[in-house]
């Protein structure tokens, strides 16, 4: 896979993107995404089992994950992509940029990308998103991609150890 927009390419997960998502999440910004400050000592499993999810190319069964790169510069600045929600029987979108990426519009650009190409590429009619609720950041790049809030509630996400609050957003094919 491979879509261009304005400033950015989202494409297929490859093997070295590890390092970069390892290196980026060494300040410890990506914890909420599950990538923690060590990560690098299991990146590299990681990695083979997305590329494996990536190649069945099934959003129902886990995640498929794909990188996103700047174009100009060709450097690695995040990631975009989809999971299964066993738990709502939903697929929803998952995203990061590297704390040095943040505020310039690049997960937004990236997510609308990426869902464009989802509703091209599967035969789904909505995706979801589920937000911690004090993670403005991230709901706000939801939000500004045409997901629309549907509730906001406690919630237990799978890597959670308690409930939180979470605002729940669904995007639906036009």
């Amino acid at each position: 896979m491979n879509i261009e927009t304005e400033r950015l390419i989202v494409r297929s997960l490859e093997r070295g993107d590890e390092l970069v998502y390892a290196k980026m999440a060494e300040d410890g910004s990506l914890d909420e995404v599950g990538f923690d400050a060590n990560c690098a000592e299991w990146m590299g499993e990681w990695i083979e089992e997305a590329l494996e999810l990536t190649a069945n190319d099934n959003p129902r069964v886990d995640y498929i994950p794909c990188t996103v790169v700047d174009k100009v510069t060709n450097e690695v600045i995040g990631n975009v992509g989809c999971t299964y929600y066993e738990d709502t029987d939903k697929i929803g979108i998952c995203y990061f940029t590297g704390a040095d990426y943040r505020r310039k519009g690049y997960a937004a650009e990236a997510v609308k990308a990426y869902t464009d190409y989802f509703f091209d590429h599967y035969n789904e009619k909505e995706i979801i998103a589920t937000i911690k609720a004090n993670n403005e950041q991230s709901y706000k790049t939801a939000e500004k991609s045409g997901f629309k809030l549907i509730e906001t509630k406690m919630y237990k996400d799978i890597y959670d150890e308690k409930e939180e609050l979470y605002r729940f957003y669904v995007l639906t094919k036009e």
